[in-house]
């Protein structure tokens, strides 16, 4: 596993009776993470996507610490961890990316394989860690919101392109419409300005409200600009050059539980057809809720993480391969 150091420091936390540490990693960039709960016990290891840090899981882990040991770490370039001291595609590739994970993972969870859990860009990040090698063993399960694998998707999308039928078409139209924001992420300046001006003044907060339907506050950190602005590299790092060279080797070397968001705004169920192609085991399971699961529906989602652990942990995986849907809660 990647080296790092790592270091206990005091600090704000939304996760009540959270411990802060400071890990550095190989390339020098220091990482944020909290934990809380018994290290004795499971490890859950939350992952948050764009434009989030850590802070979005605070509703889900504070349900789950009195059980579990539970730990996020913001992403290099987000919430309380440093950024890459030359912004750029080289430091935020997701093979950048697997080394933190291995790095974090060795300072906070070295004895055990922990339970992945990721959410937007953070299950990207968990489908990466979840079909490499370099982490087989080292992880126990892992539960995927609202972020397929880049491989994945682009192995989808050319099957598509390949039998061309009326409904396959489509299917790839509802998803390139969905997907818009991606394209435009690549722009140069343009997408800075707009993160650090308008929308993190008032207008990120007024369009996630519109795209939840709740009254729920959108990123409840305060360093949305800078997430933003720095998050915009793992478009530009990594989805380009995924879509041209995708990897049929991807296969999930751990239990797989798949929660799908009905009203997801930016990734359509059918995307997610294939997947039986490269999870062995995987679990499926519906909410009504938006793309912000974690914040809009944290109940919800803190029950389905914990079933899913525990029968991972006795071996009896309920519902293996069939869609559930999961409601218990009304939304925020």
């Amino acid at each position: 596993m990647a080296s790092g150091s790592v270091g206990s420091v005091l600090g704000g936390s939304l996760i009540d009776g959270a411990r802060e540490h400071r890990v550095v990693t190989d390339d020098g960039v220091e990482l944020a993470v909290v934990e809380a709960g018994d290290p004795l016990r499971p490890t859950l290891w939350f992952l948050h996507g764009f434009p989030d840090s850590r802070d979005v899981w605070a509703p889900v882990m504070n349900r789950l610490k009195d059980r579990y040991h539970v730990v996020a770490h913001d992403t290099r370039g987000a919430g309380r961890s440093a950024a890459p001291a030359r912004p750029g595609r080289a430091g935020y590739t997701l093979e950048r990316l697997e080394e933190d994970f291995l790095a974090v993972l060795d300072a906070l969870a070295p004895y055990g394989p922990v339970h992945l859990i990721g959410h937007d860009w953070g299950s990207v990040q968990g489908w990466e860690f979840a079909t490499s090698p370099r982490l087989q063993g080292g992880l126990a399960s892992f539960t995927s919101i609202s972020g397929p694998s880049l491989d994945h998707a682009a192995l989808w999308a050319r099957a598509r392109l390949r039998r061309r039928t009326p409904a396959d078409l489509r299917a790839l139209l509802d998803q390139a419409l969905r997907s818009w924001y991606i394209t435009a992420f690549q722009l140069p300046w343009l997408p800075e300005a707009l993160w650090r001006g308008p929308l993190a003044h008032g207008g990120w907060s007024a369009l996630w409200r519109a795209l939840e339907h709740t009254r729920v506050s959108g990123h409840p950190a305060p360093t949305l600009a800078r997430d933003a602005a720095n998050g915009l590299w793992l478009y530009r790092a990594n989805t380009r050059r995924r879509a041209r060279e995708p990897r049929e080797d991807r296969v999930a070397h751990v239990p797989v539980q798949l929660v799908l968001p009905e009203r997801d705004p930016f990734l359509g169920p059918r995307l997610y057809d294939d997947l039986d192609r490269w999870t062995p085991v995987l679990r499926r399971r519906t909410v009504k809720a938006g793309h912000w699961l974690p914040l809009t529906r944290p109940q919800v989602l803190a029950e389905l993480i914990a079933e899913f652990v525990d029968a991972v942990r006795v071996g009896t995986i309920p519902s293996a391969g069939r869609d559930h849907s999961a409601d218990r809660s009304p939304a925020l």
